[in-house]
C-alpha cells in the first residue's frame, strides 16, 4: 500500500467513526433538548455566547468516542480545549454549533467533527439531527449529504443565492457593517442562522451562494471548509487551531468576491 492509499484508508476510517459518534452526539443533545427547561445554563463573554450543561455533556461523550477508536489522535473542542496527541491526527470539535438555537427551540444547530492531519483539514462531518441532514467529506473524495454527491454551483454570483454572513458580537460593528453594505450595494443580500457549520454546508449544498465571517473559530468552521473544497468550491479559514480568524467561501468568484467586499483585497 502506497503512501497516498494508506492515508486515504486512515482518514476514511476516521470519517467513517466522525459520522457515528456525530449521530450518537446528535441523539444525545435531542434529549438534553426535550429538558431544555431545567438544563443549566452560563454566559461565557457575553449574553449572546451560552454554554449549557448539555455542550459539556456532548464535547465529553465525543472525546471519549474519539479516545476509544483513535487514542494517539489528538483533541480540540470548543469546550474542554486540547487533548494532545500523538499521531498526526486532529480531532476538532463542536458539540452543539449553534448553542442559543438549541436552546430557543429552533432547528438550525448542528454536531460539526472535523479531522486534521498535519494541520490541514482532511475530514469533516456536519450533523443537522432535527434536519435530519448528515453532510460528509473527504479530501479527495468528494462531499455528500444523506449520501447525495455534492457539487458547488460554479456559475453562481454574489447576487445568485443569498450570502451567508456568519459574524457575531466579537466582529468589530463597525466592519460588519461595511461588508453587508457592500454586499447589498452590489445586489447581494445576506444569510444568517446560528450555526456558522450549518451555513458552510449549505454553500456546499448549492443553498447559500457564499459565506464571509470575519472572527470565526477552528472547530465551528474546519468540517465545513473540507465538505466546500470536496463539492469544489473554495474555503479559506486564516486563524488557527486555537485563535479566531477570518473565512471566506463559495466558487472562485463568490470567493473573491467577499475578500474584496470585507476588505480582505
Amino acid at each position: 500500500m502506497d503512501a497516498v492509499v494508506s492515508i486515504q484508508h486512515e482518514t476514511g476510517a476516521r470519517l467513517a467513526v466522525a459520522e457515528r459518534i456525530a449521530r450518537s452526539a446528535g441523539r444525545m443533545a435531542q434529549g438534553f433538548r426535550r429538558r431544555s427547561g431545567v438544563l443549566t445554563i452560563e454566559a461565557k463573554r457575553s449574553p449572546q455566547d451560552l454554554v449549557s450543561e448539555a455542550d459539556r455533556s456532548v464535547e465529553r461523550h465525543l472525546r471519549r468516542a474519539i479516545g476509544k477508536s483513535f487514542p494517539g489522535d489528538a483533541v480540540i473542542g470548543e469546550e474542554a480545549g486540547t487533548s494532545a496527541g500523538r499521531s498526526p491526527y486532529a480531532w476538532v470539535i463542536d458539540p452543539i454549533d449553534g448553542t442559543m438555537p438549541f436552546l430557543v427551540g429552533q432547528p438550525n444547530w448542528t454536531i460539526s467533527v472535523a479531522v486534521v492531519r498535519d494541520g490541514e483539514p482532511v475530514a469533516g462531518v456536519v450533523h443537522a439531527p432535527m434536519l435530519r441532514e448528515t453532510y460528509t467529506a473527504q479530501a479527495g473524495c468528494g462531499a455528500a449529504l444523506n449520501g447525495r454527491p455534492l457539487i458547488l454551483n460554479a456559475d453562481w454570483t454574489i447576487r445568485s443565492s443569498a450570502i451567508g454572513f456568519g459574524a457575531n458580537d466579537r466582529a468589530d460593528p463597525e466592519g460588519a457593517g461595511r461588508f453587508v453594505t457592500a454586499l447589498y450595494a452590489e445586489g447581494g443580500v445576506m444569510f444568517r442562522v446560528g450555526s456558522g457549520a450549518l451555513m458552510l454546508a449549505y454553500v456546499a449544498a448549492n443553498r447559500l451562494a457564499g459565506y464571509y465571517d470575519p472572527t470565526v473559530y477552528a472547530w465551528d468552521s474546519l468540517a465545513g471548509v473540507v465538505l466546500i473544497r470536496e463539492a469544489g468550491g473554495r474555503a479559506e479559514f486564516a486563524g488557527n487551531l486555537e485563535a479566531p480568524g477570518p473565512l471566506w467561501a463559495g466558487n472562485d468568484a463568490v470567493y473573491a468576491d467577499l475578500r474584496r467586499l470585507s476588505g480582505a483585497e
